[in-house]
């Protein structure tokens, strides 16, 4: 054993590098890795649509672009999301949602039904087969689960509450995509739905999934803000945002200096000089850049997709909604734009694709010819913390 990992094993550390008993290591050089080196004098285009973020990423072979506002995920920023994964599957288990897996098509005639077709714009990527069937490539999935759960009926009222969710790719036909990963066209989501017997249990849920992703955030390490939300095209009673603040954010947030009170400024009329309704301090404006939104739905989608459930007297009741997002490339994308400098690219911790780089000395003139060797050691997803 190597001085290194004595010292490792010493000070309790080594465990962290053993996995079933066996070290996980990759030499650098056989890391896919591909920089990007900018020539010195390349005259470079549309600085203003590009983020430092996306500068870091790319250059540091995180990720990799394939055509305007579209991203190949290496295996580096594939072993961040991995991560980002794992804690979120966690809390989610910790709530008992269940992971499933919807087609990324939904039927077009769907969308109809909840008025989304034409209420979405332009934005929607839509697609026909060879038998002329209209489908969407779900920018969220409301009217797919929906769907689901209005075929399976009957559904117990014992059953409830339900919670499901998945964490696929999402397309957003942008008209401008920018910043990298933080406005593309196709991301990966994290999208939880919920389904109860009434609004009241509904509510419950709602602020028990809230709670959840408070603990994601906490666990993730960046200071974070959560307001109230606008609930826009999905809909609902009520909704929340979380956000990262930053200087490129596109949300415009106010926060009261006299309270906690804090909200995106599309919900206030006007939001110059404007005054907290609850305890009349001024807001302060601030941008930051959206990573999650939870929206009460209530019977929105259930009720034009007839989505119901037994109830005790063995009669059909409306579900009662709500759903939940994270942009889980989004929230790796916002991390290194909040937290890195310069050149520097930075993680959270327990996002690290790596958390160790072990240089072995060099021990010959031949050795010291081919330069040192460098290993890094880390746990795969899940067990590296």
């Amino acid at each position: 054993m190597t001085k290194t990992l004595q010292v490792f094993k010493s000070r309790g550390l080594y465990k962290n590098l053993i996995c079933n008993g066996r070290s996980h290591h990759f030499r650098v050089s056989e890391l896919f890795q591909p920089l990007s080196v900018i020539p010195r004098n390349a005259k470079l285009k549309n600085l203003e649509d590009t983020s430092l973020s996306q500068k870091l990423l790319v250059n540091c072979g995180i990720i990799n672009s394939r055509s305007n506002g579209m991203f190949a995920l290496l295996p580096l920023g594939q072993r961040v999301i991995d991560k980002l994964t794992a804690i979120i599957d966690e809390e989610m288990r910790h709530i008992g949602a269940q992971k499933l897996l919807l087609p990324l098509l939904t039927s077009g005639h769907l969308w109809k039904k909840t008025g989304r077709w034409e209420s979405t714009g332009e934005e929607l990527m839509t697609t026909s087969d060879r038998h002329k069937n209209e489908h969407v490539l779900s920018p969220t999935h409301e009217e797919a689960i929906t769907s689901l759960m209005s075929d399976i009926y009957p559904l117990s009222y014992r059953q409830l509450p339900l919670h499901l969710y998945q964490i696929t790719s999402k397309f957003r036909d942008e008209s401008r995509p920018r910043f990298g990963l933080l406005r593309c066209k196709e991301f990966l989501m994290k999208d939880l739905y919920t389904f109860d017997c009434s609004e009241a249990a509904a509510s419950v849920t709602y602020n028990k999934i809230g709670s959840a992703y408070d603990r994601i955030f906490q666990r993730i390490g960046i200071p974070y803000l959560k307001v109230a939300g606008d609930s826009g095209n999905i809909g609902g009673s009520l909704s929340h945002e979380y956000h990262y603040q930053a200087a490129i954010g596109e949300d415009t947030l106010l926060l009261c200096n006299g309270c906690d009170f804090s909200t995106n400024a599309t919900l206030v009329s006007s939001s110059d000089d404007a005054f907290c309704t609850r305890c009349g301090g001024q807001l302060n404006k601030t941008l930051a850049i959206e990573v999650g939104h939870t929206f009460l739905l209530g019977t929105k989608y259930s009720a034009p997709l007839k989505a119901c459930y037994q109830n005790d007297k063995g009669k059909p009741e409306l579900l009662h909604m709500g759903c939940y997002g994270l942009g889980v490339s989004r929230i790796m994308a916002a991390a290194v734009e909040v937290l890195s400098q310069g050149k520097c690219i930075r993680w959270p911790w327990i996002l690290a694709p790596f958390k160790i780089c072990i240089i072995t000395p060099k021990v010959s003139f031949l050795k010291r010819q081919q330069g040192s060797r460098c290993i890094v050691l880390g746990g795969s997803s899940g067990t590296c913390r």
